[in-house]
C-alpha cells in the first residue's frame, strides 16, 4: 500500500509510504477530498516523512489539496518534510505559504487542534468506556 488514510477523531491522517507518480498523486488527492466530505473531517495531516523527493507537481498537488480541503471545511497540516525536500521547494520557489507544516505527527495534530479551534485536541472526541 502506497498511502494509508486513518481516521482519528475529527481528523484524517494520510501517510504516503512511497513515491507516487502524477496519476497516483491525483487519485490520492481526489480520494482524500472525498473522505473529508463523507466523514465531515475538520482536519487532515499528511505525512511525507518517507519521501526523499517531492517534485513541483507533487508540491502543487498537496497545496491544491490543502485549498480544496479548506473549501470543504477542513484544515491541512503537512508533516515530515525532510531537509532536502525543503531546500528543493525553496529553490524551485514553490508557493506553500498558506499551508500549515509541522516536524512530525505529534506536532501536526497539535497544530491542527490549534487552527481548528479544538482546544482539547483528539482526546476530547473519544468517549470514556462505561464503568
Amino acid at each position: 500500500m502506497r498511502v494509508s488514510i486513518l481516521t482519528q477523531g475529527p481528523y484524517l491522517i494520510a501517510s504516503i509510504h512511497t513515491a507516487l507518480d502524477d496519476e497516483q498523486l491525483t487519485r490520492f488527492q481526489r480520494n482524500l477530498i472525498d473522505r473529508v466530505g463523507r466523514q465531515r473531517s475538520r482536519g487532515i495531516v499528511i505525512d511525507v516523512s518517507t519521501l526523499d523527493v517531492l517534485d513541483s507537481f507533487g508540491t502543487r498537488t498537496l497545496t491544491d489539496l490543502a485549498q480544496m480541503a479548506r473549501l470543504r471545511g477542513a484544515e491541512t497540516v503537512i508533516v515530515g518534510i525532510n531537509p532536502e525536500v525543503a531546500i528543493a521547494m525553496v529553490q524551485l520557489s514553490l508557493e506553500v505559504s498558506f499551508v500549515h507544516t509541522a516536524l512530525d505527527l505529534e506536532e501536526g495534530l497539535a497544530r491542527l487542534a490549534e487552527v481548528t479551534g479544538d482546544i482539547h485536541g483528539i482526546a476530547a472526541h473519544h468517549t470514556a468506556p462505561d464503568q
